[in-house]
């Protein structure tokens, strides 16, 4: 597998990244974890606008999913070449209502479905999407959010999602070759159950997991970055990294 970074900014765009995006790759099929604010242009740097093979949402805030909007329009209103066949969309219940209201003016209420395929996601599920298994567990977070563990020929990527400590987000990352985690808040400032994890928990759940990579993600503009690597270092004995736009990962 190939993992790109797209985006990696939380809760808004920063000054330097979008909202959170990630590019996996396999075998010539390409999966889009995320599409967030900003995330639509930057996907143009790493592959074509109609070259991806499905999409799959860990949950409905805007900065994991409203690009989808824009998304719509370059599928529906395809003008050169003709409208492009549907696409896989992997999200929560009611995503397709959630993207219909975010847009406010499709041609009609069923306009989304015309150019995505949508599949509910459920906890505990898995499906195929081409060569690659996702396995999804359901994590803490204020709205109904997924972290998955995405499988290749026997190598393991991790994604986090936005969550808050939880039992599940340890079993995805169990032994991960690659765990792409979120670390939105500093320790010893923000303490919110159920809502995000600073980079000390994150360190701790890849040294518990023995995951072989843990990379950063999620850190909004407001976060010291450093910080929160630092917190991860001290916790966790194997390479550690922030996610940063346009990162490449062979996993």
């Amino acid at each position: 597998m190939k993992l790109t970074v797209v985006g990696c900014s939380g809760s808004f765009p920063s000054q330097d990244s979008a909202c959170s995006s990630y590019l996996v790759e396999a075998d010539g099929y390409r999966l889009l974890l995320d599409m967030g604010n900003g995330a639509l242009g930057e996907l143009q740097r790493h592959c074509g606008l109609y070259d991806l093979d499905a999409i799959v949402l860990s949950h409905l805030h805007a900065d994991h999913c409203i690009d989808m909007c824009g998304y719509f329009v370059a599928r529906y209103y395809r003008f050169e070449g003709g409208r492009p066949a549907s696409i896989p969309v992997y999200g929560p219940e009611g995503t397709e209502r959630r993207l219909t209201t975010a847009y406010a003016d499709t041609p009609s209420e069923k306009s989304m479905s015309e150019v995505f395929d949508f599949h509910t996601l459920h906890g505990g599920g898995e499906f195929t999407a081409g060569p690659l298994n996702v396995r999804v567990e359901q994590v803490s977070h204020p709205v109904e959010a997924y972290g998955f563990r995405i499988e290749h020929e026997g190598s393991v990527l991790t994604y986090s999602g936005d969550t808050g400590e939880c039992e599940e987000l340890g079993s995805l990352a169990e032994n991960a070759d690659l765990f792409l985690c979120e670390a939105s808040f500093t320790h010893g400032k923000e303490d919110i159950p159920g809502l995000h994890l600073n980079g000390l928990q994150a360190g701790a759940y890849a040294q518990a997991a023995g995951v072989r990579r843990l990379v950063l993600t999620h850190v909004p503009p407001w976060t010291d970055a450093r910080a929160n690597l630092r917190d991860a270092r001290s916790a966790y004995s194997g390479p550690v990294e922030l996610a940063r736009p346009g990162a490449v990962y062979e996993i």
